[in-house]
């Protein structure tokens, strides 16, 4: 039933390029990065039913700040879109400025509870990809893989893939990140996903 998601009513509330932009450091907010075209856009708008809520863009890479969407009717519940930059299209000062911010968001934010981080089941782990799973491990925070696109594979190939994955996660960050496969053209994963956000999100 549609109104059962907790997510249904999530809305946009700003963007923020600084850190002196974001709301006041209060309540829970939970974190979903990913690479250009891994499906980030489309995931947020699964999880909360909407077709519109999180922009899916033509080109990728166009997320240059952090978008914060507001999840009623508790206060200060936050989903933050962080930007999923093409690096090969991003000058080098831009590239600076998003590494420092985001290194001082997972420092510093203490109303963050959990990240999820958006691959593409056919080409996960990348730098990006490791990059923000290392944040989350050196905040202590838990974090969540998404493997998109999962239609896209044959169900022995997911489930390979998946396996794959599980393992060099395990291998590299220990039992902090668990995973799932996901897509959001099919659905699945979609009551998956919902249950581990609105978890952190104590909804």
């Amino acid at each position: 039933m549609a109104n059962s998601n907790p997510f249904i009513g999530a809305r946009y509330l700003l963007a923020a390029h600084t850190t002196q932009q974001l709301p006041p450091d209060g309540g829970f907010e939970v974190a979903f990065a990913g690479r250009s075209n891994a499906g980030k856009s489309s995931a947020l708008n699964a999880l909360c039913q909407q077709n519109a809520l999180a922009r899916v863009s033509k080109t990728p890479g166009r997320t240059q700040q952090l978008v914060y969407f507001g999840v009623p009717p508790k206060d200060a519940r936050y989903l933050v879109d962080l930007p999923g930059y093409g690096y090969a299209k991003v000058p080098q000062e831009l590239q600076a400025h998003w590494q420092a911010f985001i290194g001082e968001y997972f420092r510093d934010r203490f109303a963050l509870r959990g990240l999820v981080v958006v691959m593409d089941v056919r080409h996960p782990l990348k730098d990006y990809d490791r990059m923000m799973l290392a944040h989350a491990r050196d905040r202590g925070l838990p974090a969540h893989v998404l493997l998109t696109k999962s239609d896209k594979l044959s169900r022995g190939a997911a489930g390979n893939t998946r396996q794959a994955v599980r393992m060099e996660l395990w291998r590299l960050y220990g039992e902090g990140v668990s995973l799932q496969l996901f897509s959001a053209q099919s659905k699945l994963g979609v009551d998956e996903l919902r249950a581990v956000v609105a978890g952190w999100l104590e909804l």
